[in-house]
């Protein structure tokens, strides 16, 4: 079956509990091709909207397509394994002794802890996306000892086993130092622009980590859309300062942006 134009559509998508609106008429489309980033401040709305696209929480009202399949009228789960999400919170179920490569192939069995027994083509195809990530060199180290930059690498290496066809990395650069969050976007860049490539979507609240292979962002805050469409468009000082709910200004020096807080 072929990969639908538009990966993702969200109509209306709300999200309420109890008097509490957690996510307001989000509206949303991703088509193949374009790389998205979801941006806004802690407590906007990301990690709701992260668990509603992997079904784990259900929308109040509103319309969901996910890869041609309609929130509803789907087993989710079938829809779940074309969908990688590479988040810190796995890092806690890895067993230390789990060597990378192992790790990487669990990702085609969707299994934590890998027990079965590896092909020769499982192997391949795992050594092969390490290999993307400027990771191979890792295949044989234990869990236990990877670094936090190396694990992150290993679990995209994992997710991409499962032939995703979207790749959503969450806040993937937490808890790394200056240079080893330089190293690895510049390896998240490299893989966003390959021919044969997942469509990428990486949630952050650091203007500083939105990489030239980002082609659009989505702004949210207090639950609903600033603004969504091409990066150039979004990121602006107005709609920044909305969204994090102060006067911000968007800076850039040596060819990167940040933000500078104003008094």
């Amino acid at each position: 079956m072929p990969e639908p134009a538009r990966l993702l559509e969200l109509d209306d998508l709300h999200v309420r509990r109890g008097e509490t609106v957690i996510l307001d008429r989000i509206s949303w489309t991703i088509r193949r091709g374009e790389n998205w980033v979801i941006m806004g401040p802690n407590g906007g709305g990301k990690t709701t909207l992260l668990r509603v696209l992997a079904g784990y929480l259900s929308p109040t009202d509103g319309e969901m397509t996910l890869l041609g399949a309609r929130f509803g009228a789907t087993d989710w789960r079938d829809v779940r394994q074309k969908l990688g999400i590479v988040s810190s919170a796995l890092h806690a179920s890895i067993p230390p002794a789990e060597p990378a490569l192992e790790t990487v192939i669990s990702g085609r069995y969707a299994q934590l802890d890998f027990w079965g027994e590896a092909t020769a083509a499982d192997a391949r195809a795992a050594r092969r996306h390490l290999a993307q990530l400027d990771a191979d060199h890792l295949a044989d180290r234990p869990w236990l000892y990877l670094s936090q930059g190396e694990r992150q690498r290993v679990l995209i290496a994992r997710s991409l086993m499962a032939k995703p066809s979207l790749l959503v990395l969450d806040e993937p650069c937490a808890g790394l130092d200056p240079v080893a969050r330089a190293q690895f976007l510049k390896r998240i860049d490299k893989l966003g622009t390959q021919a044969r490539r997942p469509g990428l979507v990486l949630v952050t609240h650091h203007v500083e980590e939105i990489t030239p292979a980002f082609s659009h962002v989505i702004l949210i805050g207090h639950g609903r859309v600033i603004a969504a469409g091409p990066r150039a468009s979004v990121l602006r000082d107005d709609h920044l300062s909305t969204a994090f709910g102060a006067r911000v200004r968007l800076r850039s020096a040596r060819g990167q942006q940040f933000l500078q807080v104003e008094d």
